[in-house]
């Protein structure tokens, strides 16, 4: 393997292995990261000598945080083309993984957010270790939760994909294997020993899987269920926020004071996503979705207030506009939402 490569791709023992390899930015993808991932994918689909997909990190840092955003931030600031052929490479990505026709092993081992949970989401074995910490915190730079976050978010169990995308909220794996956003529980130590047994029998990752796993402990989010499915049942931010202030408990008093500090248009944008996306009937539809929505997003004001205070000048203090969720118009929200014009739309791969 080439130590520069920011993706190690090679077939060992029947599994396809794609290894993350851009530990200073905690594996954060950029396009050709994506790119590389995509072709060894394609060149591995109709190979018969590779059984099934194995996709992980090298090293001791995160699984993967997020995608490029001081990228997509800069080129937002002008026109977004570059931000724009990201998403649609990696969206395609996304895609290509949900439709897979071998198994994919996702370990995610470490920090998981954005980019990385649209990696790892559509595999059909996703392995958390006592390591693992869940989020997708893009309300708080002025974005949404995209890389298919509009159809993984509403299919989890009750609204707790809806709290989880306009909170922000960071999850261990206690949490993410009992709402089934990943499939398995493994100490870290057993990692290896899923390896070597997966190279033995790489046909069938789900019995490896199944054959190694621990139990991950009590969900802390499991006493808040009822309440996270009664206060965010609602079509509106502004209910939501009513529900919680009414309510008065510590609990929803704590999650009301954390979504005042997001991004006012990123929370009216991610519920309206979820909503949509939890009726659309294909992956394909969703991503399509996201894609024209990504594109009018990181040109706005708030997307490049949050990633200015948040991941430029790290101070931590964005001046959002408009500054609450009042001035947050219907008619942006379909703005933001229009379908692109056709020749523009975004497209899987075939």
């Amino acid at each position: 393997m080439n130590s520069e490569s920011e993706v190690f791709a090679r077939v060992q023992s029947g599994v396809g292995r794609l290894t993350l390899n851009r530990p200073k930015a905690l594996h954060a993808l950029n396009r050709a990261m994506c790119e590389a991932m995509t072709g060894a994918l394609l060149a591995w689909r109709d190979d018969d000598a590779v059984k099934s997909i194995l996709i992980d990190h090298d090293g001791e840092r995160g699984f993967c945080a997020g995608g490029d955003i001081r990228m997509i931030a800069e080129s937002g600031a002008g026109d977004a083309s570059e931000a724009r052929a990201f998403f649609d490479t990696e969206y395609k990505l996304n895609h290509l993984l949900f439709d897979y026709p071998k198994p994919v092993t996702a370990i995610v081992d470490g920090i998981v957010m954005g980019g990385g949970v649209g990696i790892s989401e559509p595999a059909d074995v996703r392995i958390a270790t006592e390591r693992t910490t869940y989020a997708m915190p893009e309300t708080g730079i002025g974005l949404f939760p995209d890389v298919g976050g509009g159809w993984f978010l509403p299919r989890l169990p009750g609204q707790t994909g809806v709290w989880l995308a306009l909170t922000g909220a960071r999850l261990k794996a206690a949490d993410t294997v009992f709402l089934g956003i990943h499939t398995h529980f493994l100490p870290s130590d057993a990692l290896e020993a899923f390896r070597a047994i997966l190279a033995a029998d790489p046909a069938h990752p789900i019995d490896v899987a199944d054959g190694l796993e621990t139990d991950a402990g009590d969900p802390p989010i499991e006493p808040h269920l009822p309440a996270i499915e009664r206060l965010f049942a609602f079509d509106t931010v502004e209910e939501i926020f009513a529900a919680l202030e009414a309510d008065s408990s510590d609990w929803a008093l704590a999650q009301l004071a954390t979504l005042k500090t997001k991004s006012p248009q990123s929370l009216k944008v991610t519920l309206r996503q979820l909503r949509t996306g939890a009726g659309l009937v294909s992956f394909a539809e969703n991503m399509a979705m996201e894609y024209a929505l990504g594109g009018r997003v990181v040109r706005t004001h708030d997307f490049q207030e949050g990633v200015r205070a948040v991941i430029v000048d790290k101070d931590n203090t964005p001046n959002w506009s408009p500054a609450n969720l009042a001035s947050v118009s219907d008619a942006e929200l379909d703005r933001l939402f229009a379908p692109l014009p056709a020749e523009e739309e975004w497209r899987p791969l075939d």
